[in-house]
């Protein structure tokens, strides 16, 4: 099965649209091109037509993963089985695309944000940078709300962003925050609650929203850190 899907993702695959996005995925050179829309149709149809046995094999490409993790979404079965999936599938995030196509796909966080409170926190507190970014990105899709926003940010600030890509997934979702609970969030960028870089990061992002007024903006570029 796996050898069928690999000849159909590389049928689907565009060369131009391959090299773009490996120029987005910095160090992955096993990516052959296939559209985001495209991977989630034929994963759904993976998922549907032949449930966990599409997951059997070793991925050779990029998209291989990108597809496992969406199957993963997309399953029907308990959630039990689904988070020991997750389980098994976090470790074998090693890029952004990747962990965020993932995360956006676990829908079934919705009807069970709790149950999902608990089982990313050993990821919040991961020392590797892409369980630290999954735990992140998780938080951003699924709790930046009224209900969890207090949790949020505190969980936000104990994530380990020495790593890029961790440190970039905190500013994000901590800009994420501030844009839709400004004043629940501005004590965090106010008191430098985060590391120099996760903070100015977040400065940017927030200034770069066309959901935050021209005024805000201003007052929040004024709380950049030059040096600590």
């Amino acid at each position: 099965m796996r050898d069928e899907i690999r000849q159909e993702l590389i049928e689907m695959s565009e060369n131009k649209f391959g090299e773009f996005h490996s120029s987005l995925v910095p160090g992955k050179n096993n990516i052959i091109g296939v559209r985001i829309p495209k991977l989630r149709k034929y994963a759904k149809e993976l998922a549907r037509d032949y449930g966990e046995s599409a997951l059997e094999g070793e991925d050779i490409y990029y998209e291989e993963t990108m597809l496992r993790g969406m199957i993963i979404g997309y399953l029907k079965i308990d959630n039990d089985r689904r988070l020991r999936l997750i389980e098994d599938f976090v470790p074998q995030i090693d890029n952004w695309a990747v962990c965020d196509t993932f995360c956006s796909t676990l829908k079934f966080t919705n009807k069970n944000r709790e149950m999902m409170w608990d089982f990313i926190q050993p990821y919040i507190h991961s020392e590797k940078e892409f369980s630290a970014r999954f735990g992140a990105v998780m938080l951003l899709d699924y709790y930046i709300n009224e209900e969890y926003i207090d949790r949020t940010l505190t969980e936000l600030s104990k994530i380990n962003t020495a790593e890029y890509y961790s440190s970039m997934a905190v500013a994000w979702a901590l800009a994420e925050c501030y844009i839709k609970f400004p004043d629940m969030t501005e004590p965090y960028i106010v008191e430098k609650r985060f590391d120099r870089n996760t903070h100015n990061r977040a400065i940017q992002k927030i200034c770069d929203s066309y959901r935050v007024d021209k005024g805000k903006k201003e007052e929040i570029k004024n709380l950049k850190i030059n040096q600590w």
